[in-house]
């Protein structure tokens, strides 16, 4: 580990450092030999079922809409990318940041927010339903891979950034106090300033992919976009680099496209590494304790930035996520997850068997909450055929 340990000399002090981790608390393992403790935390989620699941599961369109739209997995695979670079340009840990951004998906049902919003419905009275603390209880107690213990065992650094990559968390939800209980997180600080590259890698990846995927779905045109803040003079500039092709080319189409979205992307990328030099110029924090201690994060968007990411994510709501096309989607992604949780609550014997033997007898919160982590690990197709299999007289169970 000493020689590993060199090799991060370079990174600044209110980085993450890899020999001062609060380590792995639920189960002690040794340490690797060969892999700094957010290395083997990546590799791990990079190897867990969830993440593989992540492959056919919604974005914004549901996974037989089309083989070329965004999944949840392309989605992390993007954030985990600007993430990293924009830790490299920090001096951060480009390993933790990586493994929280490939992981902070991993609670995610079938079709999206959609499903989401079903089971968390259909949760509301026995401690809700949200991805962010799915996830978490994917990666500690889902994942069942090695002989000594379910789950992951993660470090303390990686499950921070999953628990609060978003800010502190002052009034956590039922299921999130639980975990916390197991495992302190402290919630009412922030989070690294790797797990704050994370999120924001996040919002900067969804809003140029939705707006690509958006216009490529026919749902929005290039002409809906010129006024959009930001978007629009991406597209200015675009279409003025594509004078000399020829317009009635569908290629130059695509071409313009994704120079738009590329220059939207590196706006906001380069916006929030200044932005970050400065804020942490400012704060002159001497270790990632006193990143967690500020009033404030240190990473973030300008203020003329973030006012143009949240017209973009306005504009997105409104013309793309409300469209009447994905709202049908969406009403039916709603009635089947709902209607799955209700058929396998009321008859679990439903349900595959080492799914059921899980059950405590005569414990119906139990029940639902094993229901809830069935129908969230679902992929999208895998959910539409077993709603199939329960309702469909035509189709064999």
């Amino acid at each position: 580990m000493q020689q590993l340990a060199a090799g991060y000399q370079g990174l600044e002090p209110y980085a993450v450092q890899a020999g001062a981790g609060r380590g792995r608390r639920l189960h002690d393992e040794p340490p690797s030999p060969t892999r700094t403790p957010w290395q083997r935390d990546r590799d791990r989620v990079v190897h867990s079922s969830g993440f593989r699941r992540l492959q056919y599961k919604t974005q914004v369109f549901i996974n037989h809409e089309g083989d070329f739209f965004r999944t949840r997995l392309t989605h992390s695979l993007e954030v985990a990318q600007g993430a990293r670079s924009m830790a490299r340009h920090l001096r951060l840990d480009e390993d933790l940041t990586e493994a929280v951004a490939l992981a902070h998906d991993l609670g995610h049902t079938p079709f999206g927010h959609a499903g989401e919003d079903a089971l968390a419905a259909q949760m509301q009275p026995w401690g809700g339903f949200d991805h962010n603390a799915q996830a978490l209880r994917q990666v500690m107690v889902l994942e069942r891979h090695y002989i000594g213990f379910d789950g992951l065992n993660l470090t303390w650094e990686t499950l921070e950034g999953l628990a609060k990559h978003n800010g502190p968390v002052r009034r956590p939800s039922a299921r999130l106090a639980e975990i916390n209980a197991l495992f302190d997180l402290d919630l009412g600080t922030y989070a690294s300033a790797e797990a704050q590259v994370a999120a924001l890698a996040d919002d900067i990846a969804y809003h140029g992919h939705d707006l690509d995927d958006g216009v490529k779905s026919g749902l929005l045109s290039l002409a809906d976009l010129d006024d959009v803040p930001l978007v629009g003079q991406a597209l200015a500039q675009a279409r003025a680099l594509a004078s000399d092709l020829p317009a009635s080319d569908p290629r130059t189409h695509q071409r313009i496209r994704h120079e738009m979205v590329r220059r939207v992307i590196n706006v906001l990328m380069t916006d929030v590494m200044a932005c970050t030099r400065q804020r942490l110029r400012d704060l002159a924090p001497r270790s990632v304790e006193d990143i967690r201690a500020a009033a404030a994060p240190v990473v973030a968007f300008s203020d003329s930035l973030a006012e143009a990411n949240k017209g973009i994510r306005k504009f997105l709501f409104a013309r793309l996520y409300r469209h009447w096309r994905v709202n049908r989607m969406t009403y039916k992604a709603r009635q089947v997850t709902a209607e799955l949780f209700r058929v396998l609550t009321e008859s679990p014997t439903l349900l595959p068997g080492e799914w059921q033997q899980q059950i405590p007898p005569g414990d119906d919160e139990a029940l639902r909450r094993i229901v809830a982590d069935y129908v969230a690990s679902m992929t999208d197709r895998y959910a539409m055929q077993e709603h199939r299999r329960l309702t469909d007289l035509s189709v064999a169970g």
